[in-house]
């Protein structure tokens, strides 16, 4: 069974935040090469020299941005590639954006990687001006549909797969049979999380109860409010939550300090962060469901180094280690990882489909 509850709705609509709410997910049929456009390789001018413009939070957010800079991190150290860094203001226009872009590219930048769908529609306006400039966006939609840029790779993740691991995870060691999912935005990227999560809990317990809280509807603040993030998981935890999942980026905090007060579990996201979550956190911290952006960002400047950006779209799935789980802390039960692992090679099999909406 599944429980709805909002904290904190906002009032913006989808248009100002993205794209008609869009994400990668809105455009799967574009994965298809036969029907995307022939593009030759982007020539970039010079040696690699990258951008990172990050999302809401910026770096040191402990899960999204941090998982980025490790992948920029790998490749600085692998490839010697000199890199500037840009942050995202709170509720910054499409104009801040794509003037980021346009100074990273005017300064020399010509691998240039934007942290988070909200950089998608930014991406494709400033993009055509910059052909010798590689353009990559994680998450990244192509609002256009019909005119893809060919110098621009969009990089999605299989979300609904690693969430139903930790699911699975959660239903296996819930004692009170009610879990929680907290989202920082209730959008379609988001909402793939809580799909996964809740069909892998459901797929170990069916009657298992999920309490859905998203901090707001449209507004991306919903990704840096910490105090939001705890206030919505010490609700679920008073209404008989005993492991709450979150997918709200800087937010997640929150929820791992209601864990701490509640002495109950939560669930990390994108990075393993039992390894970076602070020394109370940290033991209240089960698994984290790895969404492997550092891996993201890392293969496409890689494949910049190597003369073959890559182009068009690309979705990391479990069967290429682009979602998992984390073992961190050694919560988990042999019993309950065997159970995860099962799932696994289903999914990788393709026996198993998961959702991508609730």
């Amino acid at each position: 069974m599944r429980r709805f509850s909002t904290y904190g709705v906002a009032l913006a609509t989808c248009g100002l935040i993205l794209s008609a709410c869009g994400t990668a997910a809105d455009n799967e049929d574009s994965t298809d090469d036969s029907a995307a456009p022939s593009c030759d390789p982007v020539q970039i001018e010079g040696d690699p020299n990258v951008g990172l413009a990050y999302d809401v939070g910026g770096r040191g957010d402990q899960s999204f941005n941090d998982s980025a800079y490790a992948g920029l991190e790998k490749a600085i150290a692998d490839f010697n590639v000199p890199y500037i860094e840009g942050e995202a203001a709170q509720d910054e226009s499409e104009d801040v954006r794509e003037e980021r872009l346009r100074t990273f590219a005017d300064e020399g930048r010509n691998v240039i990687v934007g942290v988070g769908f909200a950089y998608s529609t930014a991406v494709d306006t400033v993009a055509p001006d910059y052909p010798n400039v590689a353009f990559a966006v994680i998450d990244g939609f192509d609002p256009t549909e019909d005119d893809v840029n060919c110098n621009v790779a969009y990089l999605g993740f299989a979300e609904n797969e690693g969430s139903f691991l930790v699911g699975a995870a959660a239903a296996s060691q819930s004692e009170s049979g009610t879990i929680g999912f907290v989202g920082g935005v209730n959008n379609q990227l988001i909402q793939k999380f809580e799909a996964g999560y809740v069909a892998g809990a459901e797929a170990v317990n069916p009657d298992i109860e999920v309490i859905t809280t998203y901090l707001e509807e449209t507004d991306t603040k919903g990704f840096q409010d910490p105090a939001g993030g705890q206030a919505a998981a010490a609700a679920q935890y008073d209404e008989g939550a005993d492991i709450v999942f979150h997918a709200a980026g800087a937010s997640g905090t929150g929820v791992f300090d209601a864990a701490v007060a509640s002495g109950k579990w939560a669930i990390g996201v994108d990075s393993d962060q039992f390894l970076t979550a602070g020394p109370e956190q940290a033991p209240r911290i089960l698994t984290s469901m790895l969404k492997r952006i550092d891996t993201a960002t890392y293969e496409f400047i890689k494949s910049v180094v190597d003369g073959e950006p890559d182009q068009g779209f690309t979705t990391f799935t479990l069967a290429d280690d682009g979602v998992g789980y984390s073992t961190s802390g050694n919560f988990l039960t042999p019993e309950t990882i065997a159970t995860i692992e099962d799932y696994k090679e289903q999914i990788i099999a393709g026996d198993l489909e998961v959702p991508t909406a609730p």
